[in-house]
């Protein structure tokens, strides 16, 4: 079809656009719109660019807070004030069908897109973090996916130059065909340099800088915003390029042009390409643009509809205070980098697009955007049946296990338990001198803020079966459980991002746990001051076979950035010494509801949430805060995943300590063991110090002692569960071995 031809409602539905909003496309235009038109409301109201199914409940989300500079929305990041002049710009984002179809590309390109939203706005990333979830990994499409995508979040990273840092891998059934990718990227940057995200300034040169344009990507945005199925493999199209040496190139190029007094906006050229940065920054600056496609440097024979929503990699969208076009012109000639002014800033409001003069488009900057004439819908949702299924499971239906020790020994083997030791060495870690948790782990990731004596925070976190299981408390869950990582590692929790995976949200099951996941995460970031600063929102994570649709749990992502003020109250996880006292602050709870050890050891799903109450979480963490600047432990690590014995083996194995403990028996062995009930932190004290810490905790919270660390020697209740190092050894080559590597 012509670039100019007239089109009908047929064209709108191919092309993923409802009748309505045909219609409304009629109004706004006061015409029919050509092929290009209608390419450019396809994508930029899709539900990857508009958030029309998402925004009025993300809205109620708490976005202000005392250290925020810049708000959701605003920009291309949160950025958030840290003290001496700095700020940290932070973001995730998801890259899930792209990796579901290409993983290597599809991960690489993720990793590529989020460093670009922190440098586009002159933060200089300095820590990356991913969120992976999988399906069953004995599944040869699990395996493939795995790899592929560990390849290439770890070629792409790798070469970029940037440390990963830590984050998290979960494995269910749920993820069998649609992988979720999500990764988060921070930055550190002068409070007073900050970029931003607009065009302004009528007759300023409007610039595309960094790598040629391609036909990889296109359409790549309203790809992601429907369903996978068996066809999607025809959509490969759609999965862009990405190229880490052209990155680090525009990051350097980007940084040096930041210092200079030409720039007046840049936006990172991602999700529908040139069509949304000039459509963003445009609205942003009440302004309009021309743009000459046939000045885009190009990589092949393209039609004008495909430049313009190309998602190729590594560019940008720069305007430029007129008379400084040079000044940008030599710093991208010395990077070896394209730098092309494609078209100028205009005071029309609107976005005119040319091809050999040609006008092939024109369309008001804000219809396509949030806020202007993108639409915005409340969707149906209702609580789904399994839910109240799932509140009548009762632990007195469980029988006890006859043999504690097997349980110990299996529990440890589980792909969500085990070591991910296989993934995350295939990331460099340590480039750039600043991670300062690799050798000394840490619940959050350390990072050092040069030149001061503070440190960064930061962590990923959801446990997306306790989501599916209650949606509310779940996600309040994963807000809770990232301030914990953070507290537990000596930092103060300052503010969130998210990544919102769902299913389809025209399915009303699917949106009421999207809605409630949004209220959860509410009430959570209230009750600990940590706003939003922003995120993505992706939907149709789910494969539709012939006979059934099958969404994955739902996963709410948290990426959570918190402060460390002094580098001296670092806390890490291991056990320091043999002879140390164990104590487990906090209450336990005869609840094995939605464990590792339920789901996975004993293979029943339908459990509630587990125990959780916001009031004794927080008054935990302000307990863990005091422990720690008051140097009353020695180690802190929370109770999460697999529960307390997970806990004593992850602190055992990192020095080759073992620990001789008793449990409590007013509560089942198995669920005092293996139970993930929430609020509970294991830390360890000098063993010299026993009364001055029971006298500091005494009525202010509940503890338990637990016992001592031993030299290699695991005792639970006078009985023998082995040596730390045979243990050690199932936990660090579970996942390689069913690699079969």
């Amino acid at each position: 079809m012509s670039n100019t031809t007239l089109t009908n409602v047929t064209d709108a539905i191919d092309l993923g656009l409802l009748t309505e909003e045909y219609d409304q496309i009629c109004d706004i235009l006061n015409r029919t719109p050509n092929y290009t038109e209608l390419s450019i409301f396809s994508v930029m109201w899709s539900e990857h660019c508009s958030y029309k199914n998402s925004i009025l409940w993300l809205k109620k989300l708490p976005k202000s807070g005392k250290n925020m500079l810049v708000e959701a929305g605003e920009e291309n990041a949160g950025l958030v004030d840290i003290g001496d002049g700095l700020a940290c710009a932070f973001k995730i984002e998801s890259h899930n069908h792209p990796s579901a179809l290409e993983p290597y590309q599809g991960a690489a390109t993720g990793v590529g897109g989020i460093n670009r939203d922190i440098f586009t706005m002159g933060a200089r990333p300095i820590a990356q973090l991913n969120s992976l979830r999988f399906g069953d990994i004995k599944l040869d499409k699990t395996q493939w996916l795995l790899k592929g995508v560990v390849k290439g979040i770890g070629d792409y990273g790798n070469s970029f130059g940037i440390p990963i840092v830590g984050g998290e891998t979960f494995f269910d059934k749920s993820y069998n065909a649609n992988p979720l990718v999500n990764a988060f990227s921070a930055g550190i940057m002068h409070k007073g340099d900050m970029i931003s995200a607009i065009a302004k300034g009528n007759g300023n040169p409007v610039f595309i800088v960094g790598s040629a344009t391609g036909k990889d990507g296109i359409n790549g945005a309203a790809f992601a915003s429907k369903d996978l199925t068996q066809d999607s493999v025809n959509d490969i199209p759609s999965v862009q390029v990405g190229d880490p040496f052209q990155e680090k190139l525009l990051l350097e190029a980007t940084m040096e042009i930041s210092k200079t007094n030409a720039l007046v906006g840049m936006q990172d050229m991602g999700a529908a390409g040139i069509i949304c940065s000039t459509s963003e920054m445009s609205s942003a600056g009440k302004c309009g643009m021309k743009i000459y496609l046939d000045k885009v440097p190009t990589r092949q024979k393209m039609e004008p509809f495909e430049i313009l929503l190309s998602e190729s990699q590594e560019r940008m969208l720069l305007v430029i205070k007129k008379g400084k076009e040079n000044i940008v012109k030599n710093i991208f000639k010395k990077w070896d980098l394209n730098c092309e002014q494609i078209g100028e800033v205009t005071n029309s409001k609107r976005l005119e697009f040319y091809f050999n003069n040609e006008c092939i488009a024109n369309v008001p900057s804000e219809s396509l955007v949030l806020g202007g004439g993108a639409p915005v819908y409340e969707r149906e949702y209702k609580e789904p049946n399994y839910y109240n299924d799932y509140k009548k499971f009762n632990i007195s239906t469980i029988l006890p296990p006859s043999n504690i020790i097997k349980v110990a020994r299996e529990i440890i083997k589980l792909p969500n338990i085990a070591s991910k030791k296989w993934i995350f060495e295939q990331y460099d870690s340590m480039v750039g001198t600043i991670n300062m948790s690799t050798n000394c782990p840490s619940d959050a990731a350390i990072v050092n803020v040069k030149g001061t004596n503070k440190a960064l925070a930061m962590t990923v976190d959801c446990n997306a079966r306790y989501v599916h299981a209650d949606p509310k408390i779940g996600c309040a869950i994963a807000v809770f459980e990232a301030a914990r990582n953070i507290v537990c590692s000596g930092g103060e929790p300052m503010a969130i991002t998210n990544c919102l995976n769902f299913g389809n949200p025209y399915d009303p099951e699917v949106y009421w746990q999207f809605v409630n996941s949004i209220l959860g995460m509410k009430e959570a970031c209230e009750a600990l001051q940590t706003p939003v600063t922003g995120g993505n929102v992706s939907f149709y994570n789910q494969t539709v076979n012939p006979n059934s649709t099958e969404p994955c749990f739902p996963t709410p992502t948290i990426g959570m950035i918190g402060l460390v003020p002094d580098k001296n109250h670092i806390m890490t996880l291991d056990f320091k010494s043999s002879g140390d006292l164990i104590y487990l602050i906090g209450e336990c709870h005869d609840d094995i509801s939605s464990s590792e050890y339920l789901a996975n050891y004993l293979n029943i799903q339908s459990s509630p949430a587990p125990y959780f109450d916001v009031n004794k979480e927080l008054s935990l963490q302000k307990m863990i805060k005091l422990l720690i600047k008051n140097k009353q432990i020695k180690s802190a690590h929370d109770i999460s995943d697999g529960g307390l014995y997970v806990n004593l083996i992850e602190s055992g194995i990192v020095n080759n300590y073992g620990f001789d403990i008793f449990t409590n028996h007013e509560f089942r062995q198995d669920a005092y063991l293996f139970g993930e009930s929430q609020s509970r932190v294991v830390v360890s004290i000098d063993k010299n110090n026993q009364s001055k810490f029971e006298n500091f905790l005494k009525n202010k919270t509940p503890y338990t002692f637990l016992g001592q660390v031993t030299s290699g020697k695991i005792v639970i209740d006078d009985v023998d569960f082995g040596n730390i190092n045979s243990v050690k050894e199932d936990y660090l080559s579970t996942i390689e071995s069913i690699l079969n590597f």
